[in-house]
């Protein structure tokens, strides 16, 4: 218990209610104007296709029901919970149960009694995830239909990744190069970036971008009063309230997991990548006694390949 209160006082302490210093009267905005327009729907087959989709190998969230129970009964419980999800739409109300989460903290690296080294994964509730993937649609064809997204975007962008705003950066910079011209580049690492977004001026922006008030009032209410606990075998820590942070700096340094130095030379990469595999590659050999191909092959190309192949094109 003493542990899992721990780490739970640790994660949220990356929020507090502090707002920003942006135009917060763009939120308290009461517009209700909307109302006169088509109101959102949700289709039960919509709702049915989601629910065919879950991921079965997925934990519980804190409502405690396995995602495989919804999936088998999809043809049952998708014209109700489509119901839900309209009203919940439309009045920008949601059930308190789908702004809980059950914190489990992964250790990632370096001292297991440092809390810094615990990254902290959710589990919410099924029907939850659910009805922000529908809207997670309805958004993603307003920005595209809006062209809201510029090509330089490569995060959380269909089709492209780190590797592909490398490629991009790389590209442009030995372009530049190449014509003997100066080049400057700018390095920001924002710290927690999605922890620390003022849900204000997230909010202010949706309204700016012209989506529409049923979306934007069902996003202002579900940023708010979400509570979260931390288990850890099987110990559980008390309901925590989740606030907001605003943006801080930070001397920690991150980057896309490509070495290049001013003269854009990659060798540090490589080296970096072969010390890696060939730490991998002594892995597998000490523990492992069969030297078969059936064993050898699935472990080097699950194992080793990653490390050699990454950022391979650049």
């Amino acid at each position: 218990m003493e542990k899992a209160e721990l780490l739970s006082d640790f994660f949220t302490s990356v929020f507090n209610c502090k707002d920003s210093n942006h135009t917060t009267q763009v939120a308290k905005v009461k517009n209700r104007a909307y109302e006169n327009e088509e109101p959102p729907t949700v289709g039960e087959d919509q709702v049915r296709d989601h629910l065919r989709n879950l991921k079965v190998h997925k934990s519980m969230g804190p409502e405690e029901i396995h995602p495989q129970v919804p999936r088998e009964l999809a043809d049952e419980v998708a014209k109700p919970l489509s119901i839900i999800f309209e009203k919940s739409w439309q009045s920008g109300e949601d059930p308190i149960d789908w702004k809980r989460g059950s914190i489990t903290p992964i250790f990632k690296k370096g001292k297991k009694e440092d809390l810094e080294n615990y990254r902290p994964v959710s589990l919410t509730s099924v029907p939850g995830k659910i009805m922000k993937q529908i809207l997670l649609e309805s958004l993603l064809r307003h920005m595209e239909n809006k062209e809201l997204i510029g090509d330089s975007e490569h995060g959380f962008s269909k089709g492209k990744s780190c590797l592909t705003n490398l490629v991009a950066f790389y590209d442009g910079a030995t372009a530049l190069v190449g014509k003997g011209r100066a080049t400057d580049i700018i390095y920001l690492d924002l710290y927690k970036t999605l922890d620390t977004v003022p849900h204000d001026i997230l909010v202010s922006k949706m309204e700016r971008h012209g989506f529409d008030g049923w979306t934007t009032q069902w996003t202002r209410k579900w940023l708010n009063s979400h509570t979260q606990r931390v288990v850890v075998n099987g110990s559980m820590s008390k309901w925590k309230p989740v606030g907001r942070r605003w943006m801080e700096s930070s001397p920690e340094k991150k980057d896309l997991g490509m070495l290049v130095d001013e003269k854009l030379d990659t060798s540090q990469q490589c080296a970096l990548a072969a010390h890696k595999a060939n730490h991998t590659l002594g892995y597998i050999e000490r523990s492992v006694a069969s030297r078969s191909g059936e064993m050898i092959l699935p472990l080097y190309s699950a194992l080793m390949r990653p490390h050699l192949e990454y950022c391979v094109q650049l």
